[in-house]
C-alpha cells in the first residue's frame, strides 16, 4: 500500500505557487499526492507533470461533477455535460501520468431529491458510466466511484450499492472508492464493507469521523487495515480533508470549524499514524 495526500487540504487547483508545498509533502514521507481536477482545462499539465516528477511524487486524481452536469439527471444536456467533464478529467489524468481518477462521478455533491433514487436514475448511471468506462479504458485510466453519506447524495451511500452498480456495468475500468468518513456514517461495519467488495476496492480515502486527523476519533482503523490485508489490497491510501479557506469546498463539505491546528500538523500526524498501521501489517506478513 502507498500513502498519498490529497491537495484539497490546501487548494482546489494545483499551480506553480504550490511547488514548495509539493516538496514539503514529499519530505513528510508521502509517496504521492492526489491532484484535484475540478477545472481540468485550467491546469498547466506540462508544468504539473514535470514538477511532480522532479519532487519524486507519484499521483492520483480526484474530481466531482459541476452543478450543471449530472450523469443521472433527466436532462440530456446535463448528462452530456457530465460525460464531457469526465472525459476532460480522464485525458488530463493520463497527461499527468496518473492511472486513476476517483470521486462521486455520478451526480453533483449536495444534489438531493428528497426521495430515494429511482430505477430510471439507476439505468442512466449504468448507461452513462458505461460510456465513461470506455473512455477511461481507451486512455489507460481507471475510475474509482465513491459513495457518499446521505447528506451529500441520495444516489450511492454504501459500498455494496456501488459494487452492484459496477457489476451491472461490467467494466474492469471501474472500481469502488471507499472513504472512511462516509463509511463511518453509512456502513454497519467498515471492515465488512471492504470484505464484501473484495477486489472491486480500487482506492481508499482516510480521515476521521469528524474529518480530523486519522487516529484521533472512533473510526475502526484496526478492522479496516485487517480487511484490506485479507482482501489483498495493494493500492493507495490517500489522506483527505479540506481547507476552510476554499469557500466552495468548505460549503460542499460543511467544514465550518478547524479539525487540526494547521494543515501541516494534520498531514504530518496523519502519515505518522498510517505508517504505524502499515508497518504492523508489513511485519505480520
Amino acid at each position: 500500500m502507498k500513502l498519498g495526500m490529497n491537495l484539497l487540504l490546501w487548494t482546489a487547483e494545483l499551480e506553480p505557487r504550490h511547488s514548495e508545498l509539493l516538496r514539503d509533502i514529499r519530505s513528510w514521507g508521502y509517496e504521492g499526492v492526489e491532484v484535484p481536477l475540478f477545472a481540468p482545462a485550467a491546469l498547466d499539465v506540462a508544468w504539473a507533470a514535470g514538477e511532480l516528477k522532479q519532487c519524486g511524487l507519484e499521483l492520483t486524481t480526484v474530481t466531482s461533477l459541476p452543478q450543471n452536469a449530472n450523469l443521472i439527471g433527466e436532462s440530456e444536456h446535463e448528462q452530456h455535460a457530465a460525460i464531457g467533464h469526465l472525459r476532460a478529467c480522464i485525458q488530463a489524468a493520463r497527461q499527468l501520468g496518473a492511472s486513476l481518477l476517483c470521486g462521486p462521478v455520478y451526480a453533483p455533491v449536495g444534489r438531493l431529491a428528497g426521495r430515494p433514487r429511482s430505477a430510471q436514475e439507476w439505468r442512466r448511471a449504468v448507461d452513462n458510466l458505461g460510456e465513461v468506462a470506455r473512455i477511461a479504458a481507451d486512455h489507460g485510466v481507471r475510475v474509482a466511484i465513491e459513495p457518499l453519506n446521505r447528506f451529500e447524495t441520495y444516489f450511492l451511500n454504501t459500498a455494496a450499492d456501488t459494487c452492484e452498480l459496477i457489476s451491472e456495468i461490467g467494466s474492469d475500468s471501474l472500481g469502488v472508492q471507499l472513504d472512511t468518513f462516509h463509511a463511518n456514517i453509512e456502513e454497519k461495519s467498515l471492515a465488512a464493507s471492504i470484505r464484501r467488495c473484495g477486489p472491486r476496492v480500487m482506492h481508499v480515502h482516510v480521515s476521521e469521523n469528524d474529518r480530523g486527523i486519522p487516529g484521533t476519533g472512533h473510526v475502526d482503523w484496526e478492522g479496516m487495515f485487517a480487511a484490506l490485508r485479507e482482501t489483498g489490497y495493494d493500492g493507495w491510501i490517500v489522506v483527505e480533508s479540506f481547507a476552510q479557506t476554499i469557500p466552495q469546498i468548505a460549503a460542499a463539505t460543511a467544514m465550518w470549524r478547524p479539525v487540526a491546528p494547521s494543515a501541516e500538523v494534520y498531514a504530518r500526524e496523519a502519515i505518522q499514524f498510517l505508517r504505524s498501521k502499515t508497518a504492523v501489517g508489513a511485519a505480520a506478513s
